[in-house]
C-alpha cells in the first residue's frame, strides 16, 4: 500500500499539483521549486567553506560555528553582521540582489570569505 500511494503522489507532484491533499493545501510543484534552498557555510579551523559560495537571488545563507573559539561573519560592505557565534552557534542571511558580497571575521581578521548572488 505504501508503494502505491508513493507512485500516485509522484504521478500528482508530476503533473503539478499534490492531489491526496485536500484542495485547500494543494501547492503547485512549481511554488514547491520556486523557494530557493538554503545553503551553508561551516567555520571550522580558523576559515570558513567554502571560501567562495556561489548561490541564486534569494537564497539564504547559513553559517555555523564549527570552531572550539568564537567567530563572527561580518560583511566589509555592513550588509550583514553577525553576533559573536559560539561553538554551534548559527548566523543566516537572505541575499536579495546579485552581486559579490565579501566578508571576515571581525574577531580574526585574515579569515576571508565572499558568496557570490548570481
Amino acid at each position: 500500500m505504501k508503494r502505491i500511494c508513493v507512485c500516485i503522489a509522484a504521478m500528482a507532484m508530476s503533473l503539478g499539483t499534490v492531489a491526496l491533499l485536500p484542495e485547500s493545501k494543494r501547492v503547485s510543484a512549481h511554488a514547491q521549486q520556486g523557494a530557493p534552498a538554503g545553503t551553508g557555510v561551516k567555520i571550522d579551523n580558523f576559515s570558513f567553506g567554502p571560501e567562495t559560495l556561489k548561490v541564486a537571488v534569494g537564497a539564504t545563507v547559513t553559517w555555523t560555528n564549527r570552531d572550539d573559539i568564537p567567530h563572527t561573519v561580518v560583511s566589509t560592505t555592513g550588509t550583514f553582521k553577525s553576533k559573536i557565534l559560539d561553538t554551534d552557534d548559527k548566523f543566516s542571511f537572505t541575499f536579495s540582489k546579485p552581486g559579490t558580497y565579501p566578508y571576515f571575521c571581525s574577531i580574526h581578521p585574515k579569515m576571508t570569505g565572499k558568496v557570490v548572488v548570481q
